[in-house]
């Protein structure tokens, strides 16, 4: 046919005619203008929560004019392959979640897990040993035990462990779990101590090693599957809690050295193994450094990262997660926890913490993150337990003192994308010409899209949601996120 339409051309110019090229033909030009947009929407001053709230149709507009706002969708552009959304099964949210009445405890496990009633969460992180959200410092061997002979998970097995399944069967047998430690032994550190940092001792990288290989074989005995695990929860924090220091070079040859190959040795070579698991500030230096020692990068699925430190108003180091990903594409990078810090139970209905959560999510996905974690999906109405006192927000807290949960707009605004995106989806081009309005898309294995658009103003701004010459006229409300949904 190319050959053909040459052919012609060549003749029409021969004799003074002006060829004009045919519009190219894409595939959304017919189908798009025929597919419905429904609006979900979150919005201070209303009572919208994840609420259907329009329905659009496209119809014909060719080029805009820079005095129009608009998002600019292209389908064809398709990106990295989103694997979920989650959060944290702590101690403290088993804890608080066995002090509800059992009417309680469905809601928050239909609230979370349940793809229909709920937001639709597949992904889960819990922690190896004690971290600051447990109510006291534990671990699962006796003291000096190097041989690890009295490793026990029976702790657990009072709220973590009876959560974390009740979780997985309401998310049907479809939640990634991932297990991240806080701290070794104290007897296997240099402060001989859980909490204040401290290093691993190197006479103890083998017999620690073997700790994560104990834990996941023990959970997946008592039917628990383990997705994947995290080298050192914050690995470059000196905290009051428990925390372990390891430089780049030193998480570096503890996997190429021990943890890697005790994966493979144990055949749990396909559990994905995640380094780093702190802040975007250094996220760059900690990735180079491992990934480009082939010995040590073969055994890494990917780079988690925290959104702490990094938090200066509008910036995030976003751009930190653009770099890795431009360097290491073969790699994925993960977000493993977030969570407003500072509890007060006055504020536990602020707008601001959702809109934190939106601008982190949109950004995050934009700049090539394929799953987002929270931190502890349930907390009590003091913002713990914590036995360190470094209570913190939740999306949803229990007022144990009631038995009624509280439902904070963060839980609303991590449902605008883990409601809407799949497991499976792919990332595409989602182009705002206005920063009032941040926006990301995605196209998901059904051929469904969702369009997420935020506006942190005080002000609705109208804008032309555009795709291949279609678009739609849609009012973005003031201190809202909405997902725009065109079925396929």
């Amino acid at each position: 046919m190319k050959m053909a339409f040459s052919g012609i051309a060549v003749i029409l110019v021969s004799i003074g005619f002006t060829v004009i090229p045919t519009k190219v033909h894409n595939q959304y030009d017919e189908p798009i203008i025929k597919r419905k947009i429904i609006v979900y929407t979150t919005a201070e001053g209303t009572k919208d929560r994840l609420s259907a709230t329009d329905t659009f149709n496209f119809s014909k507009m060719d080029q805009p004019l820079e005095t129009q706002v608009c998002v600019f969708v292209d389908p064809d552009k398709k990106f990295q392959t989103i694997l979920g959304f989650g959060g944290a099964i702590t101690d403290a949210a088993a804890e608080t979640f066995y002090q509800l009445p059992e009417s309680a405890q469905k809601e928050l496990l239909n609230a979370y897990y349940n793809p229909i009633k709920g937001i639709g969460y597949t992904m889960a992180r819990t922690n190896i040993n004690s971290c600051d959200f447990s109510s006291d410092s534990y671990t699962y061997v006796a003291n000096n035990d190097s041989s690890l002979s009295t490793f026990s998970i029976a702790h657990d097995k009072t709220y973590k462990i009876p959560f974390i399944k009740a979780a997985t069967k309401v998310a049907q047998n479809q939640l990634h779990l991932f297990v991240s430690p806080w701290s070794p032994p104290a007897w296997m550190k240099d402060n001989n101590s859980m909490v204040e940092g401290g290093h691993l001792k190197n006479n103890f990288r083998k017999a620690w090693a073997q700790y994560y290989i104990k834990f996941i074989k023990a959970y997946e005995a008592d039917g628990i599957p383990v997705w994947g695990l995290t080298v050192q929860n914050e690995p470059m924090a000196k905290q009051t809690w428990e925390s372990c220091i390891y430089s780049a070079e030193a998480e570096r040859d503890f996997v190429k050295y021990f943890l890697g190959p005790a994966l493979q040795r144990n055949s749990l070579a396909e559990k994905k193994l995640i380094i780093w698991d702190h802040n975007r500030d250094l996220l760059y230096q900690r990735a180079s450094t491992i990934l480009n020692d082939p010995e040590a990068a073969k055994y890494v699925w990917g780079i988690g990262y925290h959104w702490y430190e990094t938090w200066t108003g509008s910036g995030m180091e976003f751009l930190n997660e653009q770099r890795v990903h431009e360097a290491y594409p073969n790699k994925n990078l993960i977000f493993t926890e977030g969570c407003i810090e500072k509890f007060s139970f006055d504020r536990i209905y602020d707008w601001s913490l959702g809109e934190r959560y939106g601008h982190s999510l949109i950004n995050d996905f934009n700049n090539g993150t394929i799953a987002w974690t929270d931190w502890n999906i349930l907390l009590n109405e003091k913002g713990g337990p914590n036995h360190v006192g470094n209570f913190c927000f939740a999306p949803i807290h229990a007022d144990t003192r009631t038995g009624k949960l509280m439902y904070t707009n963060s839980y609303y605004y991590l449902g605008q994308f883990s409601k809407f995106v799949h497991p499976g989806a792919k990332r595409i081009i989602s182009s705002s010409n206005r920063d009032q309005l941040e926006t990301t898309a995605f196209e998901n294995k059904d051929g469904s899209l969702a369009v997420i658009v935020m506006n942190s103003t005080s002000q609705s701004i109208q804008y032309h949601l555009w795709i291949h010459g279609n678009a739609a006229t849609i009012v973005s409300l003031p201190h809202s996120i909405a997902t725009l949904v065109i079925n396929k």
